[in-house]
């Protein structure tokens, strides 16, 4: 009953050649693709096909229900006839499945509708064998209908990437087919379009709305040396940007693929139904049929009586309710996610970060920004800061290190201009020095107070080492041989550090953990500001496997927050692996478990809640069917319930779990309100 996504994800249809601009007939590359729009609609859904059968069954049910009733002198098999018309329109698809699954060695779910169905006409009930074979076809047409809605947020992305590109070509502006784009292509947007292909701007300014991908609604701003992706909408500006991915390989592209083989694969729960239901639907034949033989022989009941009994029996414990209630749900938490940016690689996934008690963050790049910045300037007595800075910034000007890039960074922002310095060089391990207006400027590493034999009681040596003992950087600045001062540099937390890991432990989480190869005290720094429990430092990529691996022990179930980069081994051995701001980042795509495409921390508990959301609507439907199973079934045995009885209610309550799964698309996901969030869907 559930068909898999179709296998086709960025392909465009073929188009042989370039068009030239202006050309009539070509459409424009924020149109959605006329081509493959009317290709699907001329391929009819498998929720329109069983709505067709469900509508024939439903109309020959009524034409002969009414010979019945409104015309008695009508002979009976014109009714008969009627009914099995019925049979053949809404049982049709079901028997087709039911020999499919014959030939494979099993009984499924519609061996046992249709095989009582079959039994209620033997017994000359045509008209409730019908009413069986149209309700059952009604519930599969409205399981597929609701599951189809769990797919939307794939098609649309589908949809996303424009049908063709203006690409520059020997000093002409052509029209090419998106799906012939090709690295080093050099590709024209227009304000307004949306973006063909990966790539990275080379002329050009605009803001980018990377909804589509991310889930956030906040333009971002691209100019030269700025990477876009396929499928966003540029603004109000022109971009001129340089193919670097060919269409199949595309951010887009390769997030459907995940999504789609997401969505194929199964999870814990559902192996689980799966394997029941082979088992419990030969247990519900077996038990039908002694139901069936035990009373007429021991003289307990007509065998007619007992036929159909056990022919209401193969209806109300067929576990229809119990096998859609799995992937209702789980495939509308994968959507969900994708919709709001959080990538699950699997329903195993969704379904283990709900139990996660544990979450541990790489410090570099996930809790913080990832790059040094100046937090203090230090001048010696009779220096200014403003001073101070210049002349580091400017013997720094040349140099490529990350420090020297934090300090000229720092220095610019705040409008100082910078002398222009001579005889630059540069010291592994020391520093790097330069003239600057006469002076002889070196800047580096505290070893230059050794270097230049600065008494050990000097007040900039003290000053090193109550800025080292708080976790920070420290640049000494020389001038002809005597100190002027101390800039002070930090990886800084990210903004959202703080909250996110409050929004954490507001939702439960038992121990946040931060593990880093930094020095301890730059860690326990980072680790007040931020409030996590526990840090860890100076670990290799080894150590933090084993402190993965402690966790586990010691709590339980932990989930591992990295870039995806150079945390892949604790990724690996964690629970569940979650790479960070995965948009455009190869390998978070490929080897974490969860991909958070936003460069956002509230992501984190974002997928954390929408786990648990769907584990707990996974719950609510798991024990709704079992229940109405177990209620019908004890009510067959003790009497009183009719076929037509038995079918409502065990239909109804397939179609119950399959709607309830659908909340989950609606839902609104961690407890921080962000009322300007966009989802991918709805930017489409």
């Amino acid at each position: 009953m559930i068909d898999r996504l179709p296998a086709a994800m960025a392909a465009q249809p073929e188009a042989s050649g370039a068009e030239v601009v202006g050309k009539p007939g070509v459409a424009g590359p924020c149109c959605v693709p006329a081509a493959r729009e009317s290709a699907r609609a001329e391929e009819p859904s498998a929720a329109l096909r069983l709505a067709a059968a469900t509508a024939i069954s439903a109309l020959f049910l009524v034409a002969g229900w009414a010979v019945q009733r409104w015309a008695p002198g009508t002979p009976a098999f014109v009714a008969i006839v009627l009914y099995s018309l019925s049979y053949v329109a809404g049982g049709y698809f079901r028997v087709l499945e039911g020999l499919q699954a014959l030939r494979q060695g099993t009984l499924d779910i519609n061996f046992l509708m249709v095989a009582g169905s079959l039994g209620a006409a033997v017994l000359g009930r045509w008209e409730e064998g019908a009413v069986l074979i149209f309700l059952f076809s009604l519930s599969s047409a409205l399981e597929a209908f609701a599951v189809g809605r769990t797919r939307d947020a794939i098609r649309r992305l589908m949809a996303l990437s424009p049908e063709d590109a203006l690409v520059r070509r020997d000093g002409a502006l052509v029209r090419v087919p998106a799906a012939h784009l090709q690295p080093g292509d050099l590709v024209i947007v227009r304000p307004g379009e949306r973006i063909p292909a990966d790539g990275v701007v080379e002329r050009g300014e605009s803001a980018v709305d990377e909804a589509t991908i991310t889930g956030e609604s906040v333009p971002v701003d691209k100019g030269p040396g700025h990477p876009v992706y396929a499928g966003t909408i540029n603004g109000q500006g022109s971009l001129e940007f340089r193919v670097t991915r060919p269409a199949g390989e595309t951010t887009l592209a390769r997030i459907i693929r995940y999504v789609e083989e997401a969505q194929a694969s199964k999870a814990a729960t559902q192996r689980l139904i799966d394997w029941v239901d082979r088992y419990y639907t030969l247990l519900v034949v077996g038990t039908a049929l002694l139901a069936f033989l035990i009373p007429p022989l021991a003289g307990l009941d007509t065998w007619a009586s007992s036929f159909y009994r056990a022919m209401m029996l193969l209806v109300v414990a067929s576990p229809c309710a119990l096998v859609i209630s799995t992937p209702a749900a789980i495939l509308s938490g994968i959507a969900r996610g994708a919709r709001a940016g959080v990538l699950f690689k699997g329903g195993r996934h969704l379904e283990d970060l709900a139990r996660v008690r544990v979450v541990a963050f790489d410090k570099t790049g996930t809790l913080t920004a990832g790059r040094p910045e100046v937090v203090g300037v230090f001048p010696e007595a009779g220096e200014s800061a403003e001073s101070l800075l210049r002349l580091a910034a400017a013997a720094e000007a040349r140099s490529e290190h990350p420090l020297a890039e934090a300090i000229v960074d720092h220095a610019r922002r705040l409008g100082i201009a910078l002398p222009e310095a001579e005889d630059f060089q540069a010291t592994s391990g020391v520093g790097a020095r330069a003239r600057v207006g006469g002076q002889e400027v070196w800047v580096g590493s505290v070893r230059l107070l050794d270097e230049f034999a600065v008494p050990a009681d000097h007040p900039v040596r003290a000053q090193a080492r109550r800025l080292a003992d708080g976790g920070r950087t420290t640049v000494v600045v020389l001038a002809d041989g005597r100190p002027r001062g101390i800039i002070a540099l930090a990886d800084t937390p990210r903004v959202a550090a703080r909250e996110a890991i409050a929004e954490l432990k507001a939702m439960g989480v038992e121990r946040i953990v931060m593990l880093t190869g930094d020095h301890v005290r730059a860690a326990e720094a980072i680790a007040r500001e931020v409030g996590v429990d526990d840090v860890r430092a100076e670990l290799l990529p080894q150590d933090k496997l084993a402190v993965i691996r402690e966790l586990r022990e010691r709590y339980g179930p932990v989930a591992m927050v990295g870039d995806g980069v150079n945390d892949a081994p604790a990724l690996a051995a964690a629970d569940v692996g979650i790479a960070m701001g995965g948009i455009g980042t190869d390998v978070a795509l490929e080897t974490a478990d969860v991909v958070l495409m936003a460069d956002d921390l509230h992501k984190v508990a974002e997928a954390i809640d929408l786990s648990r959301r769907t584990r707990k609507v996974l719950i609510q439907n798991l024990s709704f069917a079992v229940g109405v199973i177990v209620l019908l079934v004890t009510v067959t045995f003790v009497g009183g319930l009719t076929l037509p009885l038995a079918v409502v209610g065990h239909e109804g309550s397939t179609i119950v779990v399959a709607l309830s799964g659908l909340r989950l698309l609606a839902s609104r996901l961690g407890r921080r309100a962000r009322p300007g969030a966009r989802t991918a869907v709805a930017a489409a």
